[in-house]
């Protein structure tokens, strides 16, 4: 079973976080600051990530959305708000899409439908296989966060780049596999949960027009831009995410 924690009061409803391709449950180290007095926070690290040992690859979407639903059985969790970054965002759609008793609501941030260029995740997984996670170090700046963000706050930039290369060869190399299958475009439009979509207004790996088109699929689906942010937004502009979360979580409840 995958790693996870839990903070939060016991009585709560329920609010699970899944974080981006290279990083571990300590992504949303804010968000369970800003959240956790008020839902019930669980938290998980992917395949290969974290404290989760790393299967075989490839994996595919419907694998880590399964390895959820594994979790939260165990945990005794029925239902659940659901909030991903990225990969995360990818396995959000697919929970909404494969267990759709099960999810309240949907926030998805810096992800797609289908994500750019497919044909190269299968080459940056063969890349990591032979020469490992530190091959994508170099890269993340800039992609992972603005180096504005890297300079202002260096030591949280290294935390981030840390859990890369923390990260398995194989747990990373699967997750790309996944991400290169992924295509839930014409399914979108049966998602039918209140979902909120989020983009980083300079974030390369998922610009805002990738992001945009989430929402422009589910029906009803709020759309917002957070400015001076890339791609993990939840750890670069907190303050600004997590109140969007919270408004949208609270309309939701209260729809």
């Amino acid at each position: 079973m995958i790693h996870y924690a839990v903070d939060g009061p016991a009585d709560a409803d329920v609010l699970v976080l899944g974080p981006s391709l290279g990083t571990d449950l300590g992504l949303f180290d804010a968000q369970v600051a800003a959240l956790a007095d008020r839902w019930r926070v669980i938290r998980f690290d992917l395949r290969g990530h974290g404290r989760t040992p790393a299967a075989p690859g490839p994996y595919t979407m419907a694998d880590l959305a399964s390895d959820v639903v594994e979790l939260l059985d165990h945990l005794g969790v029925r239902t659940f708000h659901y909030l991903g970054v990225s990969i995360g965002g990818a396995i959000g759609q697919q929970l909404a899409l494969s267990y759709p008793a099960r999810v309240l609501t949907l926030t998805i941030c810096a992800s797609a439908a289908r994500f750019a260029d497919p044909p190269q995740w299968p080459v940056r997984a063969a890349t990591v296989r032979a020469e490992g996670v530190e091959a994508m170090v170099a890269s993340r700046p800039g992609t992972w966060f603005t180096h504005e963000f890297a300079a202002r706050e260096p030591e949280e930039a290294r935390r981030l780049l840390d859990m890369l290369r923390a990260t398995s060869a194989e747990g990373y190399a699967g997750c790309c596999e996944a991400i290169a299958a992924f295509d839930v475009r014409a399914d979108l439009g049966r998602v039918a949960v209140p979902t909120l979509v989020i983009a980083g207004a300079d974030d390369p790996a998922t610009p805002p027009d990738l992001v945009r088109e989430i929402a422009d699929g589910v029906p009803g689906a709020r759309f917002e831009v957070v400015a001076d942010s890339a791609h993990l937004l939840t750890a670069e502009r907190p303050e600004v995410v997590n109140a969007m979360i919270a408004g949208h979580l609270t309309r939701s409840v209260h729809a």
